[in-house]
This record gives structure tokens, sequence and C-alpha cells, in this order.
């Protein structure tokens, strides 16, 4: 394994230009044309990938086939960016105006591709290594596009596995979990619609924002009062957006919603308690509301075998201290999910220290890891694929 880590590192001049070039040019869900056309070309420049683009829209999937193994392996990287003005000073921050890389997805390509360029090189294994990557993750439809456009009929694997950056886990560490590891997720906008006019003259409006506030905060009690203190769920109401001036009633307000659970029960409950409050406030209120409910996502379950087998690869390639097993679980969402509801396999986590947490507008990706990230590819491969 100390072999496969000194050449991943001989190669960080290469994984540095990658990523900083993907920071810099970050694209939002589903309209990531430059960043999908350079993973294709960056494919290519490899040698012996079969290269197909246009999946799902802008997915791809590189294929390499070595020997005459029969298995087949999926390792899945995602490349969109978010909906966040970055506030770091970096060299290679966002050249673009409110959107920047700030889960971390410039670096799960980056480690993908060089784990593909590796392989690609010393071909030490015996069947069929797939790299997907996905477009879309943020909103939740890049994995659910990729899968209608028949990634697995097109492209199919005995298993797929995944990784995510974690900061406050330590450094270089590999976290596994087998079942629910990650919470499903619906994203709705709710309008609430009132009748704008003078501040100084409210008689003649219908304050949307009053009823907004009353909406944010008897939502307060859905999770607390009616979620199973065993169970987990949370509604984060990220957004509240209405009017411009401060002598001015709005004509409407915008609530955008977070809604995270791990059963189906909890989930139909939340949703339905979100219906009937945003429905009885707003006619409290004298307002009209319409609801736009978003992609809804899926409980990231792995699979308790394929979890158990790639922690023990990770445990043999960098060492049982450098492996928790079983690891945490979070609220945080992921469309993975939707593929491990259609193959086996499983999701880990790779700590990398001290910093913001994702979404935040000062993270940062730590680039020690991206050697790490990538040698774990190549050990997960050659070890599958034997």
């Amino acid at each position: 394994m100390n072999a496969i880590v000194r050449k991943l590192e001989a190669d960080n001049a290469v994984m540095k230009e990658w990523f900083e070039h993907m920071h810099r040019h970050p694209e939002l869900s589903m309209q990531e044309t430059r960043t999908a056309e350079f993973i294709a070309d960056t494919l290519r420049s490899f040698g012996g990938f079969d290269v197909q683009t246009g999946i799902g829209k802008y997915g791809i999937v590189a294929s390499l086939k070595v020997g005459d193994g029969d298995k087949v392996i999926g390792l899945r990287a995602d490349f969109d960016a978010l909906p966040i003005q970055e506030e770091n000073d970096f060299p290679y921050r966002s050249t673009v105006a409110g959107v920047s890389h700030l889960c971390g997805h410039d670096g799960h390509t980056t480690m993908l591709l060089a784990a593909g360029k590796y392989l690609a090189e010393t071909r030490n294994f015996n069947g069929t290594v797939r790299l997907i990557f996905q477009p879309g993750e943020e909103t939740m439809e890049g994995g659910p596009a990729m899968i209608d456009d028949g990634l697995f009929e097109r492209f199919p694997v005995d298993a797929v596995f995944g990784m995510h950056n974690i900061p406050g886990l330590e450094e270089g560490k590999f976290y596994f979990h087998p079942g629910e590891m990650m919470s499903a997720v619906d994203n709705w906008e709710v309008e609430i619609i009132g009748k704008g006019g003078h501040g100084g003259i409210p008689e003649l409006t219908i304050d949307p924002v009053v009823a907004g506030s009353s909406i944010v905060m008897a939502i307060q009690s859905i999770v607390s009062r009616n979620v199973a203190p065993a169970n987990r769920a949370v509604v984060t109401i990220g957004a509240f957006l209405a009017g411009n001036a401060g002598n001015v009633v709005a004509g409407s307000a915008i609530l955008r919603f977070s809604i995270r659970s791990t059963t189906p029960e909890d989930r139909e409950m939340i949703l339905g308690n979100i219906r009937r409050i945003v429905d009885h406030q707003a006619q409290s209120f004298g307002c009209t509301f319409e609801i736009r409910e978003g992609i809804p996502g899926a409980v990231l379950v792995n699979d308790a075998e394929e979890t158990d087998k790639a922690a023990k690869i990770a445990q043999a390639a960098f060492g049982e201290a450098q492996v928790v097993y079983p690891g945490p679980s979070f609220l945080a969402s992921e469309d993975f999910a939707f593929m491990l509801q259609k193959k086996k396999g499983t999701y880990c986590f790779l700590g990398s220290g001290r910093g913001k947490m994702v979404h935040h507008p000062e993270y940062f990706f730590n680039q020690n890891i991206l050697p790490i990230g990538a040698a774990y590819w190549v050990a997960l491969t050659e070890n599958y694929l034997r």
C-alpha cells in the first residue's frame, strides 16, 4: 500500500491542478457543461478507458477492463457546486459570483480521476472497473437522472461505492457504517401570497411576512412533539425571502425548507403536518399559498456485507487505526442512496480534519486527503477484482 500512496503522492501536482481548475470554475447542479467536458477529456488522456458521456444529461461513465475476470465494480464521485458565495481568499477561489464548491465535490472528482490514472497505468486487477462521475447531487437530480437513463443496464456493476469528505472527523481516517447512514431529504418551497402596500397604511394590506413568521414558529413543534426521541428528523427553513424595503409590505414571501427523516412513517407525518400548518396559518392571516415540492430523497442504506468488506480492505491498506468501524451516521442526505437501492454497495466518510462544515461560505477542501482518497479507490478495486 505504501507504494500506491507514494505513487499517488508523486502525482500531487497533477491532482492540485485538476482540483484548483474545478474549484475556480464551479457549475450548479445539472448545468455542469464545462466540468463534464473537463472530466471526460482528462479520462481520455489516460488511455484505455471507454469514456461515455451524456448519461442523465451530464453524467460520465469510464470503463476499463483488464484480464478475463467477469466481476465489475463501480466507483462514484459527484461534481456539482452550490449556489453560495465563497468567502475564502485562496488564489484558486471561485471565479463565479454566487457559485462555489463548498461541499468538496471538486475534491471527490479529483480523487477518482487520480485513481483512474493509477489504475490505467498499473492494471493490477482482473475484471472491469467503472468510474461513475455524477452531476446534480445537491438537488437530488443527478443520481435518479443517470439511473433513469439506463446507468446500470448500460453499464452493469456487481457493486457500487461512494465516498464523502467530512470536516470535523480526523484527517485521513475512514468511517464506515452498515445500514442506515444518511437521511432522506425533501426540499420544498412555500410561497405565502398576501397583498402588498405602504408600510404606514397596513390596514390596506395583507402581510405575508407576519404569516410566514407564524408558520416558521409553528413548524418548530413538528419534530419536537411528533417524532419519537429514538428516531431522528429535522426541519430546517434555510431561506425566508420577502420584500426589499422597510416601509413596504411585500406582496408575497417565500420559505425554503430542508426536511430530513429516517423512516417512511416519520417522513409522511412531517410532510403532512407541514401542509396542515401552512394551510391553517396562511388562512388565519388572510393569505393564500402555494407549495412546490422538490425531488424527494431517500434514506441511504449501506449493504452490511459490502460495508464489512470495504472496511476490512481499508484496514489492510491503511492500518486498523485509520479506520473507524462502525462509524457515525448523519442527517445529511445523498442521492447516492438511489444507486444503493438498485445495487449493493456502501458509502463511507473520509475525515478532512479541522475546518468549517460543508456548505459554509468559508469551507475548504483539505488537499492533504486527495492521495488518501484516491488510494482507497485503488485498494478497493484491486482487492474486489482479484
